[in-house]
């Protein structure tokens, strides 16, 4: 063990080296992109804060409810009633995929499925 002051040297070298990125970024997370209710639009579906939780899941019940039970009618916040639709009901008030949708998915980096059957919606200039 004539050598082990230069090894133990070593290993904190590397391990300095292989942690830097993790303690150098520490607390420095991109801010969460701010979505807008838009402007023509008083509520959606449901309150926002289960909109941004769990959206996903409201969207897989309503694929569900119409593809599986025929159910075409939703009720939500307050008693209202909503057609049960991606294109009709979200990406009515929602047209912007780029800035809606593509924005919050890139930023979590998922890969949303709702575009291999539902006609991507074209941008309006």
């Amino acid at each position: 063990m004539y050598n082990a002051g230069k090894i133990l040297v070593g290993l904190f070298v590397f391990v300095v080296l292989m942690t830097f990125p993790f303690w150098y970024n520490a607390g420095k997370a991109a801010p969460a992109p701010e979505l807008k209710m838009p402007e023509k639009e008083k509520q959606c579906v449901e309150s926002k804060a289960f909109m941004r939780a769990k959206h996903m899941e409201l969207i897989d019940t309503w694929r569900q409810d119409v593809v599986r039970e025929g159910k075409r009618v939703y009720t939500g916040l307050g008693g209202k009633k909503f057609d049960m639709s991606l294109q009709n009901t979200c990406m009515n008030c929602h047209s912007d995929k780029a800035k809606f949708c593509d924005q919050c998915h890139n930023y979590v980096a998922v890969a949303p499925n709702c575009w291999n059957c539902h006609i991507e919606p074209k941008e309006k200039k």
